[in-house]
């Protein structure tokens, strides 16, 4: 099982010759940490809860206990309160665990705080998807962009990895050797941001280029959040053999297919990065060159697990994020899989949007949709033979 290779701010130094390490313990035993603001969110929060759990699981650790804290405002110097601390604290000595996540953003002060009074490893969310995305990434591009997402993300915390520093070395002022040096790292950081923009930059250049001979194409995106079915319902539709897995952010790689038998017109299939909840801000920003795929599409195929209890709330948090990347305006289509696991299942309305059950793994329903893609693509050629006058 794959340790989870997570970054631990208060114990992260930068040089100009090497990348950002990140902790590998033998073992990873952490225990997740929400915090409800009223106890008519708490049920909210659990849910978030069982979410986290998954993408521990998913990077490769163990959990060993989970709780929620009811609290209207969080603790500016833990988070949580202090007696949730202290039990902590015992806990994991009692479980012999060494991590604990939260489900929220902490501030630098906050972790620092948190690992000094529990003398464990203290992340949160963000820091999660980001480890499981590094661990994920196949291409050139992915690695970049993951790459690019730390860094921006470890750049306001070089503060609190040399206050930890100065504190065990006995630095004492507010100049000296610790703030040269936390100088140096920034500058360190921002350098190598600016130098993978650029990469980046190229490479969307490149993107660029390949999208204008794609131009007069049908283009079909698949998008929903992660583990919905995505990949395994391109592959039917392309004949394909993208990699599937049951676990979160299979696919971080868009992947695009060309389809010409059966549709009037060549179409193309892309499979893009899943969703979820609460996705890094970081993320979303170095990730827009490869999800322009979705805001240029001509089609979408809003894949939704029907299985899933909070299918509701997926399919809210994914048309959101199509909000954040400009891709709300384009045409899409329900597609709920895993219909074979709710076979009573009844699809909502949704606002005149067509609705497609189907089960990608046991191969049904797919004849509907598949009709409905090669009715849009010939409304589009269509349109590229006789186009509107302005």
């Amino acid at each position: 099982m794959m340790a989870i290779t997570l970054l631990s701010v208060s114990a992260c130094f930068v040089s100009s010759d090497m990348p950002i390490e990140y902790g590998k313990p033998d073992s990873e035993k952490a225990i997740l940490i929400g915090l409800a603001r009223d106890s008519r969110f708490r049920s909210e929060i659990l849910d978030s809860i069982e979410e986290l759990e998954a993408l521990t699981v998913s990077a490769g650790a163990t959990v060993i206990g989970k709780r929620v804290q009811v609290k209207p405002h969080p603790n500016p110097a833990f988070y949580i309160g202090k007696g949730l601390v202290e039990e902590m604290r015992e806990q994991l000595q009692e479980t012999e665990g060494n991590c604990v996540i939260f489900d929220d953003p902490l501030t630098p002060a906050q972790q620092r705080n948190l690992e000094e009074a529990l003398e464990a490893k203290v992340i949160d969310r963000s820091i999660l998807i980001l480890d499981i995305f590094a661990t994920r990434a196949r291409t050139a591009a992915a690695r970049l962009q993951v790459e690019l997402a730390q860094l921006e993300y470890t750049l306001p915390r070089l503060t609190g990895a040399w206050v930890h520093f100065s504190r065990q070395y006995g630095r004492i002022g507010s100049k000296g050797p610790g703030e040269t040096q936390l100088e140096t790292d920034r500058r360190q950081v921002r350098q190598k941001i600016d130098h993978l923009k650029q990469k980046l930059e190229r490479l969307g250049v490149q993107r660029a280029t390949q999208r204008a001979g794609r131009q007069n194409l049908f283009k079909v995106a698949m998008v929903g959040y992660t583990n919905a079915g995505k990949s395994t319902l391109f592959n039917l539709l392309t004949k394909s053999d993208v990699q599937t897995a049951d676990m979160l952010f299979t696919t971080l790689d868009s992947t695009t297919r060309v389809m010409a038998s059966g549709y009037p017109c060549h179409v193309v299939f892309s499979d893009t990065v899943g969703f979820i909840k609460k996705l890094p801000h970081q993320l979303v920003e170095s990730f827009k060159s490869t999800l322009e795929e979705v805001s240029l599409a001509n089609l979408l195929l809003v894949v939704v697990d029907c299985s899933d209890e909070r299918f509701e709330e997926r399919t809210r948090q994914t048309h959101q994020v199509l909000g954040e990347i400009g891709a709300e305006k384009v045409p899409y289509l329900m597609v709920y899989n895993k219909i074979d696991m709710h076979p009573e299942f009844v699809a909502p309305p949704n606002h005149g949007e067509k609705s497609f059950l189907v089960s990608a793994r046991e191969k049904l329903g797919l004849s509907a949709l598949k009709a409905e893609i090669v009715a849009a693509s010939e409304q589009f050629l269509r349109g590229k033979n006789h186009p509107k006058h302005l």
